[in-house]
């Protein structure tokens, strides 16, 4: 017969945290919330630390390149979904990396002889308003001039006049040497007045941008997660088909961690796709892996040498595999377990390797106690996918706004390759629903009011960061009456607005 688990399979609704001594130092504002994504040896620091514990899930529903802008702006980051073409997906890694650069390659030039046609048409396929006008009409050809939307009038100015008859010529700019710092090209723009400051090298070849908008942009989102060269940080999702056509384009664009997408990952496809990865880009390129949920999953994919691994299998809000195969298992119980199995490498080789807790959550208070519980970030799709930021509709349903959201395992997504067992297409089956979720507004915002109770919850724990909750928390199961106690009872509720999830 099969091994029998004893222990049962529980749920972050099953237990609640037990307050700690709350010192004077437990304040909301001096509490950190970054926390390592990657793996990293004792006494050293992780290559990539997140600014706040929250990473979006790999769904069309949820994570695009507008979603990865606004996550990272806020500390966090997001995985954009791999269930689309290898060109498409590359892209968008791309536009989040140009979003904002401190000194931005100019992606928009054209030289003197274009015309306001090609001005129009060129902001209608980039977006951008600045176009930088050089001698040859590429990135690093002699700047001639600029041109922005100040300069010309859509619609009244004829549309064949020749750029050098409207634009700003190099000798009315204002321009930084190359070899500037930022904080020198940001002093000379506030000193100037300027929105854009082209960065010139000796021979006036254009070298960069420095724009005023991005500077304004970090004091307005002190969070954001960037790498060394002051651009967003992003993260892409592959599958265990296709990796070794996918990998090579997504680094190529810029990506800064990969993660294998599958409702299962202790499998040997997951530890072929890592070892691609090792092999190519030896330890340059990041690699997460799962889902699991026990210490042998765990073990498999850390000795495969993943570089975070997700716990969670069916949790879920629109996953159906629990109920289609029979498989998975309480969130609360697989993130305990795989928790201990990394506490217990960690003091054994000497190597961190990051927990990211996948689906099960429900309430906000449900995150508190993930990290408690050991989790070193959290992946979530409802919570993200009610937000402005998510690439779905809008819709009013029943007198009130939803956001579309679906499953990668359902028709919609048709996301196969995450549940990829190596057999016939055909034998493919639904683990994913179609659905709507309540429309919630600005990311930010939301997540603002989110981060203030978990740091609320810490402090009622006695802990300033996620290291020391994991410490100091004090966890109690609770019973299906105490449940009831804890909310609202024994009175008449007016009608009220939640904020959770």
């Amino acid at each position: 017969m099969a091994q029998i688990v004893e222990d049962v399979s529980r749920t972050f609704n099953e237990f609640l945290l037990i307050p700690g001594l709350t010192t004077k130092e437990c304040i909301p504002d001096q509490i950190c919330l970054k926390t390592p994504l990657v793996k990293h040896k004792k006494g050293q620091i992780p290559e990539i630390k997140l600014n706040i514990p929250f990473v979006s899930a790999i769904m069309q529903s949820v994570s695009d390149d507008h979603m990865a802008i606004a996550l990272a702006r806020n500390g966090g980051l997001s995985f954009i979904f791999g269930s689309q073409s290898i060109q498409d997906q590359a892209e968008m890694v791309k536009r989040v990396k140009k979003y904002k650069a401190g000194f931005v390659v100019s992606d928009a030039n054209l030289t003197p002889e274009n015309t306001l046609r090609d001005v129009i048409a060129l902001k209608q396929r980039k977006g951008f308003s600045t176009i930088g006008i050089t001698d040859d009409g590429t990135s690093n050809g002699v700047l001639l001039g600029l041109v922005t939307s100040r300069d010309y009038r859509p619609g009244i100015d004829d549309e064949n006049k020749k750029i050098k008859e409207f634009m700003t010529p190099s000798s009315k700019l204002i321009t930084g040497k190359f070899g500037i710092s930022l904080d020198e090209a940001n002093d000379k723009i506030w000193d100037n007045k300027l929105n854009t400051l082209p960065i010139i090298d000796d021979s006036n070849h254009l070298r960069y941008f420095v724009f005023r908008k991005d500077y304004d942009g970090h004091q307005n989102n002190p969070n954001e997660l960037l790498d060394s060269h002051k651009r967003l940080l992003v993260g892409a999702g592959i599958n265990t088909r296709d990796y070794k056509e996918r990998i090579p384009r997504l680094v190529e664009s810029g990506v800064d961690v990969l993660c294998i997408d599958s409702s299962d990952g202790f499998s040997e496809w997951q530890k072929d796709t890592i070892q691609f990865v090792r092999d190519n880009y030896g330890d340059t390129v990041k690699i997460g892996a799962g889902n699991v949920v026990d210490k042998d999953g765990f073990l498999y994919l850390t000795e495969a040498g993943a570089d975070f691994i997700k716990v969670g299998i069916g949790g879920g809000s629109i996953c159906i595999t629990r109920e289609q195969k029979g498989i998975g298992r309480g969130q609360a119980s697989a993130l305990i377990e795989v928790a201990k199995a990394r506490d217990d490498y960690y003091k054994e080789k000497g190597i961190y390797i990051p927990i990211c807790s996948d689906g099960g959550i429900v309430q906000d208070y449900h995150m508190a106690l993930a990290l408690a519980m050991g989790a070193d970030f959290l992946m979530m799709g409802r919570y993200f996918a009610r937000f402005d930021e998510s690439p779905t509709k809008k819709l009013m349903l029943g007198g009130s706004y939803v956001k579309e959201y679906w499953g990668e395992g359902s028709n919609r997504a048709r996301n196969w390759q995450r549940y990829d067992m190596g057999g016939n297409d055909s034998l493919k089956f639904e683990e994913g629903v179609d659905s709507y979720v309540p429309y919630a507004g600005k990311l930010k915002d939301n997540l603002n009011i989110t981060l203030g109770k978990i740091k609320s919850t810490m402090c009622s724990c006695g802990a300033t960061s996620i290291s020391e909750l994991k410490r100091l928390a004090k966890i109690t199961m609770v019973s299906s009456t105490s449940i009831i106690e804890g909310g609202a009872h024994d009175v008449i509720l007016k009608e009220t607005k939640t904020n959770d999830v």
